[in-house]
């Protein structure tokens, strides 16, 4: 096949060229140029999907991926221009476009989040997701009948801008006390980027159409299951002390970023890392042993260099202050 991918040098977009490639595909990437070294013997086509989509006019593909798509007015300038130059488009969207998270296992009929004013582009935690159905609404307008809408769950592995997943496996690897957010119960959700990419080729490949949540792992997964997997993979000397919702909130200990995949329960947000995933696993999706993803996300995490920025994940001396102030109050 020939795929365009627009995005391509960054986590998913990267791994779908990769995989593409290793399948025998030939891919053409379409991005602003900002990653010259990333994927140098995959063709790039540069240009912004803000009006600057020239190199596309007079170009055909037999599939096209969006993974870069987040304002429904750019999304809708690309869908509109591709769905004369290609037979399927793939947009790649979010499980944050519902409304409601308060119930678990929620499927792709569930309301999705809507904008009192449908022309704001500004993104932040609110908007994020009400964007993302609207960008899907837009390809479905301009490729009736020939659209994959895919709501990934969050993405992890290798080359993860995020380090919302990474963070567990590089703070284990580190050793010491561990601190552990809330209920060891609580149920959590990710998808091996390289799980994701494979399936949404594979999709594009049969195109395959229709709206499909994409995450895993297949069985429910909770928390402690996760970070218990970590140490067996990593560092089974490690010993985690689980701080309760109470205290990390008295400590101000921000949710999902600070203490990456915890979300409070007085959040209503139940549902978000518990979605019905069963019609992307009939449709092929597969998911790799865990281990394999926490310590290959570890080996990758252990390349950046010792200077790197963590975008996510607690500072090991504010851990160590909240758990003397653990054992001080549990005294």
């Amino acid at each position: 096949m020939n795929i365009l991918i627009l995005g391509g040098t960054v986590f998913l977009g990267r791994h779908l060229a990769e995989i593409a490639k290793r399948k025998g595909h030939c891919v053409t990437l379409f991005n602003r140029g900002n990653h010259p070294d990333i994927l140098p013997d995959i063709e790039q086509l540069h240009g912004d999907r803000d009006g600057d989509l020239a190199v596309l006019k007079n170009r055909r593909w037999d599939a096209v991926i969006d993974t870069s798509g987040y304002v429904p007015r750019i999304v809708h300038k690309s869908a509109h221009l591709l769905a004369r130059r290609t037979d399927h488009y793939t947009f790649v969207s979010s499980i944050s476009v519902y409304h409601d998270f308060n119930q678990k296992n929620i499927n792709e009929q569930a309301a999705v989040g809507q904008l009192m004013d449908e022309t704001a582009e500004n993104i932040n935690g609110e908007t994020y997701g009400p964007l993302k159905a609207l960008c899907e609404s837009a390809v479905q307008e301009e490729m009736p009948g020939r659209a994959l809408i895919v709501r990934p769950g969050l993405i992890v592995g290798p080359h993860d801008p995020t380090d919302r997943f990474t963070y567990w496996p590089w703070r284990i690897m580190k050793g010491g006390t561990v601190l552990a957010p809330g209920d060891p119960d609580a149920r959590i959700q990710w998808i091996d980027v390289r799980d994701l990419a494979l399936w949404i080729l594979n999709m594009a490949e049969g195109k395959q159409t229709g709206i499909y949540h994409a995450t895993g792992p297949k069985e429910p997964l909770t928390m402690k299951t996760f970070l218990d997997s970590c140490a067996q993979t990593l560092n089974a000397e490690v010993q985690f002390q689980w701080a309760t919702e109470e205290f990390l909130l008295e400590q101000h200990v921000t949710a999902w970023t600070e203490m990456p995949l915890w979300i409070p329960l007085k959040e209503n947000m139940n549902g978000f890392q518990a979605v019905d995933h069963r019609k992307a696993i009939q449709s092929g999706l597969t998911f790799r042993p865990i281990q394999e993803t926490i310590r290959e996300t570890a080996e990758w995490a252990c390349e950046r260099s010792a200077d790197y920025e963590w975008k996510a994940g607690m500072k090991l001396e504010r851990e160590r202050d909240l758990i003397e102030k653990m054992i001080h109050k549990a005294k």
